[in-house]
């Protein structure tokens, strides 16, 4: 008997399809939208880049150069002896103004920092009647100008005899209605109720959970609070001027300004001007390199799973 030997067909294999990305999208988007995308950032890097480079190579120039010769471009470079003319002008009252600025700036937006952390995590974590209206009043603090506060400000600080002191630009720079709206935002969404439910388990006291827990988790926000409030202070010229008459209490700012009135009978002042702008820059240059790694943990804290 002959046996008859049947050959199946092999079955063809497929090859393994790639898992596709977690995103569900493309690693890397088409080469257009990145061209266009590094256009973009190009030009907005130019636009405000420019006027830095336009200052550093003014404050290499004397009040000659400064206005005889093409101002993209050095003449006569000494950088360093026209910013210690600068400096020692009038027997250092830019160094005093220097100060006085660091003072405002930096205490100012310390404490309003502290004040915003505080007041947001109340508004945010502790259940009170009226709570809305709390906040709508905070938001309604955020659209009213500054400036339209300065005369009121004046009349009561001048009532109180403050006017004419630190305390005229140090107290009203305590207030940030901005950065309380963004701890209060930045609270309810980053610090979560179950741990500090925990910790109050665990017997520590509300104070103990703000200082140790919510002040920690508010980390991002408070570093965007204190950086604001610190540009906005340096940068303040309106209110120092309302309640500041005497010179030695100046901020940078006003202090650069009473130069440009006196420019016409000292030409050398333009080019002090210059230069003192180009030191003011340089605070605020060093605070947003140091502080910008704050904001990058933020933004990836959370973003990978446990």
């Amino acid at each position: 008997m002959t046996r008859t030997t049947v050959h199946e067909a092999p079955v063809p294999v497929r090859a393994p399809r790639a898992a596709p990305h977690p995103s569900g999208t493309a690693t890397r988007p088409p080469l257009r939208y990145r061209i266009i995308t590094a256009t973009l950032l190009t030009l907005a890097a130019i636009y405000f880049l420019t006027p830095v480079y336009w200052l550093i190579v003014s404050a290499t120039k004397n009040s000659a150069d400064l206005f005889g010769t093409f101002g993209f471009w050095f003449a006569h470079p000494r950088p360093l002896e026209y910013l210690r003319d600068v400096l020692t002008y009038d027997h250092g009252v830019y160094v005093r103004w220097f100060a006085n600025s660091l003072l405002y700036a930096g205490v100012g937006a310390l404490a309003a920092t502290l004040l915003s952390a505080a007041a947001g995590y109340g508004l945010a974590k502790f259940p009170f009647p009226g709570r809305g209206a709390v906040f709508n009043l905070v938001l309604a603090g955020v659209l009213i100008p500054v400036t339209a506060l300065a005369l009121p400000l004046y009349f009561l600080f001048s009532s109180m005899g403050l006017a004419n002191t630190y305390w005229a630009v140090l107290l009203p720079s305590v207030v940030s209605p901005f950065g309380v709206y963004l701890c209060r935002i930045y609270a309810a969404a980053a610090v979560p109720d179950s741990l500090l439910e925990a910790a109050r388990i665990d017997g520590a006291g509300e104070a103990r959970i703000f200082a140790g827990l919510g002040l920690r988790l508010m980390t991002p926000a408070l570093v965007t609070v204190f950086l604001f409030q610190f540009v906005h202070i340096w940068n303040n010229y309106f209110l120092p001027l309302v309640m500041l008459s005497d010179s030695d209490l100046y901020p940078i700012q006003l202090g650069l300004t009473s130069w440009t009135g006196y420019a016409d009978r000292q030409p050398e002042l333009y080019q002090y001007t210059v230069g003192g702008a180009f030191l003011s820059v340089l605070p605020l240059m060093v605070l947003m390199t140091v502080l910008q790694r704050y904001w990058r943990t933020g933004l990836t804290e959370g973003s990978v799973k446990a």
